[in-house]
């Protein structure tokens, strides 16, 4: 009777001290600041095939793994086409210099800016055909994670990360990424403190005084895909700024109360929640609870960012804009009952109705900034034309750097109507979900390229670089405008 009390005193004292170890990996402290330095657009190397001249950005929606294989379809066609750049011969994909993504789509995006050829050769074995659902509950079930789970820094969140990065990425940080040069992979997720949206970059780190370059890239992808109710978030410290730090140029007056109407007060209002070290922890979850499609970081760059800055520049000739949105929508059975929807009824729409509406928001709001560029070119060619004629003398408007001639390429669904063969119903109606059959991964990978190929806006970008490749003046039926709205 005395053994067995000293047994379980030792176990007992055993269980205390496991679930006390477990612990989630800790984001690492940054000493010193340097704009010059770390995970961003500016620092990564081009490549010998990439120019700017021809700028192109993807975003690939969440969805689970039908956004994971749509995008992965959609990089198979762009490693397929061959086009005509500055008098170099290239495939459409050397040319991709960002990668803005969400939940599912976030392991396409970060295997290909981690392993890049290997994309083609193994992602569809090691994630696509995998039964990642399956796997998740095989960690979950086991007895030897309880006692790590029973520690309240510990939690299903860290599990995913574990087996992400062991089985997915290969254990692999940011720096590889930044080692890789472009694209830049902007990996988004959404803090749940002030419900804003956090991208995984140096700058973001910056605000929280850390290193990213140390950061495991499987954490950022869990904590994208983080969807609610199923997992957990997962957790950064928030230290001191690091010595020498100083907030991006347009903060200052961004936060400025009396421009509360813009977006860059709210984006200056979202950098000051990280500023204020009153707020300790981060908490993070599925990015597409801020933005399921990928491009608010897109019209960030575009606002104040790295786009904005090679516009102003005058180096963007053709700005390319893919979004690959892989949105379902089930029928509307609600609304023909009496009774009114269960528990788990009102949790799914909860956490997706507000997803699929800002979707629609965020590519509305694309569109309606290159309209809003391209009618500003097309007034100052108008206004220098008139005063040429009527007044020579009078001064002219300042010209832009450059006029760019853009594209909004948005791939879903929906649009499988209208290829030849081909169910959007089909498409429309499977699960979100990390498992999928092999039928259904072959359907969807297959569906992306003849979705793009489709596309009147690609077609016309086609057309035009064709026809500047071979000194041909540009198609009639593709005048600058006409690649921004269907």
């Amino acid at each position: 009777m005395k053994r067995y009390g000293i047994r379980m005193a030792v176990l007992t004292s055993a269980f205390i001290l496991l679930t006390g170890c477990a612990q989630y990996i800790v984001n690492d402290r940054s000493q010193t600041f340097d704009a010059k330095s770390g995970y961003r657009f500016d620092t990564l190397d081009p490549g010998a095939l990439n120019s700017d001249s021809l700028f192109i950005c993807l975003m690939f929606s969440g969805g689970g793994t039908r956004a994971a294989a749509l995008s992965y379809g959609i990089m198979e066609a762009l490693r397929d086409t061959v086009i005509c750049v500055d008098g170099l011969e290239k495939r459409l994909l050397d040319e991709v210099d960002c990668i803005s993504s969400v939940s599912g789509g976030s392991f396409t995006a970060a295997y290909y800016g981690l392993f890049r050829e290997r994309l083609f050769e193994d992602f569809r074995v090691r994630f696509l055909e995998r039964d990642v659902q399956g796997a998740l509950a095989s960690r979950l079930f086991n007895p030897v994670n309880w006692v790590r789970l029973a520690s309240p820094y510990f939690s299903r969140i860290d599990m995913a990360a574990e087996l992400y990065d062991r089985d997915i990425f290969d254990a692999a940080g940011f720096e590889r990424l930044q080692r890789n040069g472009r694209p830049f992979v902007i990996l988004n997720a959404t803090n749940l403190g002030p419900d804003r949206r956090f991208d995984f970059t140096q700058e973001s780190f910056d605000a929280l005084g850390s290193r990213l370059d140390l950061y495991q890239v499987s954490r950022a992808v869990a904590a994208s895909s983080a969807f609610p109710y199923l997992l957990t978030p997962i957790s950064l410290k928030n230290y001191p700024v690091a010595e020498g730090y100083t907030a991006p140029w347009w903060y200052k007056n961004a936060i400025d109360s009396n421009n509360w109407t813009t977006e860059r007060y709210n984006a200056a209002k979202n950098l000051s929640v990280y500023l204020d070290k009153e707020n300790r922890f981060i908490h993070l979850m599925d990015g597409g609870l801020s933005d399921n499609i990928g491009a608010r970081a897109v019209l960030d760059a575009f606002d104040r960012g790295f786009i904005r800055t090679r516009i102003n520049q005058g180096v963007i000739k053709h700005l390319v804009l893919i979004v690959v949105n892989a949105r379902t929508q089930s029928g509307d059975q609600l609304s023909r009952k009496e009774k009114p929807p269960g528990f788990f009824t009102v949790a799914e729409k909860t956490a997706t109705v507000a997803m699929d509406n800002y979707s629609y928001d965020s590519v509305t709001k694309l569109r309606e900034a290159l309209y809003a560029r391209v009618q500003t070119q097309k007034d100052d060619q108008a206004c220098v034309a008139l005063l040429s004629k009527y007044c020579p003398q009078a001064p002219k408007p300042i010209p832009f750097a450059a006029d760019i001639d853009p594209y909004v390429i948005e791939i879903k669904f929906e649009a499988a109507s209208q290829i030849p063969g081909e169910d959007a119903h089909y498409y429309i109606g499977l699960p979100t979900s990390f498992k999928l059959s092999k039928e259904q991964v072959a359907k969807l990978v297959a569906i992306g390229p003849k979705l793009l190929q489709a596309a009147p806006q690609y077609q016309c970008m086609l057309k035009v670089l064709a026809a500047e490749a071979e000194g041909q003046l540009r198609p009639e039926a593709c005048p600058v405008g006409a690649g921004i709205f269907p």
